[in-house]
């Protein structure tokens, strides 16, 4: 696939744990199935997804059981971002041969890293595989920021994109502006928080945490945005944004299993040190979504 053929909503799919904390295949194919029908594409094994949290074999095993299940229905971009180089070409090299669209990564973290390694840590999987490559820009998470200078580099080098996840308006902006001259470039939104704003300033994909428990009111959003109807996808924002408050009554990832749970998806367990939500706030996350008759 071209960068520009990553189009609309592409959900960071969870991976499904046991208690015991070993991979639950059979409630990480039920996400699947839940949520494929609504959506354009998912993005596995990234922070939703616990990919981090996960050994090298289990991220490579999660990546097999969803692009098993999804059977071709949506292109599959498997996130194989590691805090070294080599684990991350590995991951990278492993998803193109079963199947995956295209590959992302968050910079190298933990470590800090100057311009020059960044640089070279992304060069590494352009040069590793033959799908697009997109760089995955979550300074937060990460603790490494990628400059401006390195993005334009490594757009010259063939990178496909960026999942922009700093959750900052202006720096979308900024980043669209010194990246006009590159039109193929593919510049996603990682939250629906921005969905429409950022639709308005140019984006066509959204890498959208709330697509793994509401993926039909996702797409309701993606939807009245193709519409144009501004009145209507505002209405559709907003409601997106008071269910989102929501699922902040806890972490997130344990809060959106509660969600899974209320709307009878068989999710399994976080994983440690993960916890499923105290019956407490279970109760206040189904009263929640009950007041906004989403539930």
């Amino acid at each position: 696939m071209k960068p520009k053929d990553f189009r609309g909503i592409i959900p960071p799919i969870m991976t499904a744990f046991t208690k015991e904390g070993e991979i639950y295949e059979k409630g990480t194919r039920e996400m699947v199935d839940f949520i494929v029908p609504h959506v354009q594409g998912l993005y596995p094994v990234g922070s939703y997804g616990s990919g981090p949290m996960m050994s090298i074999a289990e991220r490579r095993k999660t990546a097999e059981i969803i692009i098993d299940q999804v059977k071709g229905r949506v292109p599959v971009i498997v996130h194989v971002g590691c805090s070294d180089t080599k684990n991350a070409v590995d991951l990278a090299k492993h998803a193109e041969s079963i199947g995956a669209a295209a590959v992302g990564a968050v910079t190298p973290y933990y470590n800090e890293y100057d311009q020059e390694a960044i640089y070279t840590h992304y060069k590494a999987l352009l040069d590793a595989v033959g799908i697009p490559v997109f760089v995955y820009n979550n300074p937060k998470l990460s603790g490494n920021k990628i400059e401006m200078s390195t993005i334009k580099k490594l757009v010259k080098d063939g990178i496909a994109g960026i999942k922009d996840s700093t959750f900052d308006m202006v720096n979308y902006y900024h980043t669209a502006l010194d990246l006009k001259d590159y039109p193929d470039l593919n510049l996603i939104i990682g939250t629906e928080a921005m969905l429409v704003a950022c639709f308005d300033a140019g984006a066509q994909a959204a890498v959208t945490g709330l697509a793994n428990v509401y993926p039909d009111l996702i797409e309701t959003l993606y939807k009245d945005v193709l519409s144009g109807d501004r009145a209507k996808m505002m209405e559709t924002q907003n409601l997106v944004l008071e269910v989102r408050r929501v699922t902040k009554y806890a972490l997130t990832v344990p809060a959106c299993h509660a969600v899974l749970d209320l709307r009878g998806v068989d999710a399994g367990y976080p994983r440690l040190p993960f916890q499923k939500v105290s019956p407490e706030v279970y109760k206040k996350i189904e009263a929640g979504l009950k007041a906004l008759k989403v539930l």
